[in-house]
């Protein structure tokens, strides 16, 4: 689900709630059952790279399904006065530009025409080049690490920034097996193709990080928070690494985000602000009533890295591996008293003969026979329920 289309239907939900609380008798108003379907546009024109806009369609708040991609529309980039550039659909609902390099002294939008005969058309903006971030770092505090990023504009031409981040970890299952069942012989062997002893996982932000330093006597900002681990984070547990996007904005955008912010995590009592329409710079051209939700800005992104290794943290912290309800592994008896001889074919069919539960090792006796096997559900076992055994190029 795209962060824009998150974001406003969290803002649906928060209202809904605080409508209901305020009246004696509940109410439930009919556009909680037959919303509009206004079209949801995320994404940003990179004034230095390759373009991705997705496009979404709005659902009910009660809706348990991911709100339905709007496919096969027709996507350009406009120069003022100049030339387009089309984007291309290479999954539903997300169109791709080829990479391109915008004139910093012109401005530019984003056209759509949708399947169904509407035309849809951004407010030409002006490009927004990033500075360089200056760093990503990390200290441990009393309630766990905290990331920061840090950069400044000698210009003060920048002053309205956004944060984003791709945060990725390793996982390492508490078992290696070195048996198997062979299904067709009904029997356990010796592995021939071994588990992956390490995957990695990775998600995207999902929260609003912005900030600006009009108040301020210099572009600078310094150490502001982009994300707190607990000591006890399983994300902690081998190696971590977090990869944070810089923006800059210009007031305009600036101002939609803080405005989306506002509407989504400041509402929690009367004293707070209350809900404000979050009006973006997208519009219909046929007909000026038809909603789209969404702010596309043109800018260029910068971006840095950072790794934090178990070892490098406070003593006890990050010893949480995500596996703690897979330990002690489950046994399997296949002799006497535990279980008849006779039995021991439909006992290993039984227990093995489901993908979802792995044979991990043979439990002998002391006179050398085997007595039982140790062995534990497919998501304790093998990583890749989990993540992606392909090691990241950037690992």
């Amino acid at each position: 689900m795209s962060l824009v289309f998150h974001r406003l239907s969290w803002l649906g939900v928060l209202v809904l709630a605080w409508l209901a609380g305020s009246c004696v008798e509940p109410y439930a108003p009919a556009i909680v059952s037959a919303p509009p379907s206004y079209l949801v546009v995320d994404g940003f024109l990179n004034a230095r790279g390759s373009t991705t806009i997705r496009l979404s369609r709005t659902t009910a708040v009660a809706s348990k399904t991911a709100p339905p991609a709007e496919t096969k529309a027709k996507l350009f980039i406009e120069q003022e006065n100049g030339p387009r550039y089309p984007l291309a659909e290479t999954a539903a609902g997300t169109y791709v530009s080829a990479t391109l390099t915008f004139d910093a002294a012109r401005r530019y939008r984003l056209l759509i025409a949708t399947q169904r005969g509407q035309d849809y058309a951004s407010d030409f903006v002006a490009v927004k080049l990033s500075v360089p971030v200056d760093e990503v770092s990390w200290k441990p505090e009393t309630d766990g690490v905290r990331v920061f990023v840090s950069t400044h504009d000698d210009t003060r031409a920048s002053q309205y920034y956004r944060w984003e981040y791709e945060q990725t970890w390793e996982i390492r299952p508490p078992y290696q097996p070195l048996i198997e069942y062979d299904n067709a012989l009904n029997e356990l062997r010796d592995i021939r193709v071994r588990y992956p002893l390490s995957c990695w996982v990775s998600d995207q932000s999902n929260r609003i990080l912005i900030s600006k330093t009009t108040p301020l006597a210099k572009d600078v900002v310094s150490n502001f928070r982009v994300q707190t681990l607990s000591p006890d984070s399983p994300l902690l547990a081998v190696r971590y690494s977090i990869l944070v996007r810089q923006h800059v904005l210009t007031q305009a955008e600036y101002g939609y985000w803080e405005l989306l912010r506002r509407n989504t995590e400041s509402i929690g009592t009367l004293f707070d602000p209350q809900p404000a329409q979050v009006v973006g710079n997208i519009s219909n051209l046929r007909n000026p009533d038809d909603l789209a939700l969404g702010f596309v800005g043109a800018h260029s992104t910068t971006e840095q890295r950072l790794f934090i290794a178990q070892p490098e943290l406070p003593r006890g912290w990050g010893r949480r591996s995500g596996y703690e309800s897979c330990v002690p592994p489950d046994t399997v008896y296949v002799t006497p008293p535990k279980t008849e001889l006779a039995d021991v074919p439909a006992k290993l069919k039984s227990s093995f003969g489901n993908p979802g539960f792995l044979p991990i090792d043979r439990v002998y006796s002391d006179m050398g026979v085997v007595i039982a096997y140790i062995a534990k559900a497919k998501d304790c076992v093998d990583c890749r329920e989990r993540g992606s055994a392909v090691r990241p190029s950037f690992w």
